[in-house]
């Protein structure tokens, strides 16, 4: 009361005609006064936990802006993998030919910013341009894997625009009126590419600089085993170009048997659910955010399996000690395998460690070819479907995941089904 009797002794005054101000203006100025005090209080709270969950805090700005020395890049992927394991297929590119089926929902629920985890090829640079992460970890059991993203950073190194990446990647020359440059359209980009001839000049040198700006700018020597991989992932690109594909190792592509997995022509020129273009060498703008990210060499491969007990456990620790949150985790169908080998209870423990929000998602692709499932992308093998990691991990708890399948069918957000995420 004595608070009250002194902010009414203060405010009490009198007006040009020398009436003193009610007891009610004085109340419509204090709850005034505390309503502003709360909306900036609130505003705060919510600028302050946007930015924890992104990653973006002020005092963060300036550091991740800069980058990461060369020198701590290579330690990072030589100190956080694991050895190297086998797998059954030859990943030069993706079999996910639905892959941007689900970006729609990515933008729809605000999926951006913060740390991104994946594995496989290519289609992590789209799924890396759509969410826009400040930092990337791509995880992959393979060691050839590694190599050959390393390859790919070698070239973002060297290429300022897709022409130039698309060039290097296939060693054609860009000669001629209709060689592609910056703001031209995609459909011109890639004609060029699918007339234009290989060198095998180019080829020599163009190995030649990526095997020196791994060693020698990126600080990471190779073994001769992964000189090995590397040309041959190089070789396979050079002698394939854009009919690049994913194939069964020991099977090697043929029209007349297997399946017709996706080229890299059909990739790039893959569509969403409502036709539009989405791959990162499809928008000048989605190229240059990946190119930035991995010149400040903040896409970083690591030799890991998903359900070990070291790689993911050392991106865990490392995000958490650099104030980073985990926004998109591109698992594509690998719990299926976690699952066959009894592994997939390490796995949700190394999910556990992660730095998560409620905004933390799971990417992931399921077989619906044959297959019944509400979320299924008629004409592709293969469907994407969301899933919070909270979610997934209260789940887990319950034993709702008893097999693979169960999992798949649980707590899903499809690019088009209903969603059946528990409210």
């Amino acid at each position: 009361m004595r608070f009250l009797s002194a902010w009414r002794h203060i405010l009490k005054t009198r007006n040009q005609a020398g009436e003193v101000f009610v007891r009610g203006a004085f109340n419509r100025r204090v709850r005034a006064v505390i309503v502003l005090v709360l909306l900036a209080m609130v505003s705060a709270a919510a600028t302050g936990r946007a930015a924890q969950e992104n990653g973006s805090a002020n005092y963060e700005d300036s550091a991740h802006k800069a980058g990461i020395p060369a020198a701590e890049f290579a330690r990072i992927v030589k100190e956080f993998s694991e050895e190297g394991g086998n797998f059954f297929s030859e990943n030069l590119t993706s079999n996910e030919s639905a892959y941007l089926y689900i970006v729609d929902k990515l933008a729809e629920h605000g999926y951006t910013g913060g740390a991104y985890i994946g594995v496989g090829p290519e289609q992590n640079f789209t799924y890396i341009a759509k969410v826009r992460p400040r930092i990337a970890f791509i995880v992959d059991i393979r060691r050839q894997a590694m190599i050959q993203h390393m390859m790919f950073k070698a070239i973002f190194q060297r290429a300022d625009d897709r022409g130039e990446f698309l060039s290097i990647l296939f060693s054609k020359p860009l000669a001629g009126p209709e060689a592609p440059r910056r703001g031209m359209d995609l459909e011109r980009v890639i004609n060029y590419f699918d007339t234009a001839e290989s060198s095998k000049k180019i080829y020599s040198e163009n190995l030649r600089r990526i095997v020196q700006t791994i060693e020698n700018d990126f600080r990471f020597p190779l073994t001769s085993e992964d000189r090995e991989s590397l040309e041959h992932v190089f070789r396979s690109f050079y002698e394939a170009d854009l009919t690049a594909r994913f194939a069964i190792a020991g099977f090697p592509y043929s029209p007349s048997r297997g399946p017709q997995f996706p080229t890299l022509a059909h990739l790039i020129y893959a569509t969403d659910g409502q036709g539009k273009l989405g791959n990162f060498l499809a928008i000048e703008q989605d190229y240059d955010y990946v190119r930035d990210l991995h010149r400040q060499n903040r896409i970083i491969p690591l030799v890991g399996d998903f359900g070990g007990r070291k790689a993911l456990a050392a991106v865990a620790n490392y995000l958490r000690q650099h104030h980073y949150t985990l926004t998109a985790y591109y698992s594509s169908n690998v719990e299926e395998y976690l699952f066959a080998d009894d592994t997939f209870a390490q796995f949700a423990e190394n999910l556990r460690r992660m730095p998560l929000t409620h905004r933390s998602l799971m990417i992931r692709a399921i077989r619906t070819r044959g297959w019944p499932h509400p979320a299924n992308i008629e004409g592709h093998a293969m469907s994407l479907v969301l899933q919070p990691l909270q979610s997934f991990l209260k789940s887990y708890d319950e034993k709702r995941f008893p097999t693979y399948w169960h999992l798949i069918y649980s707590d899903y957000i499809g690019a088009f089904a209903e969603s059946v995420l528990e409210q």
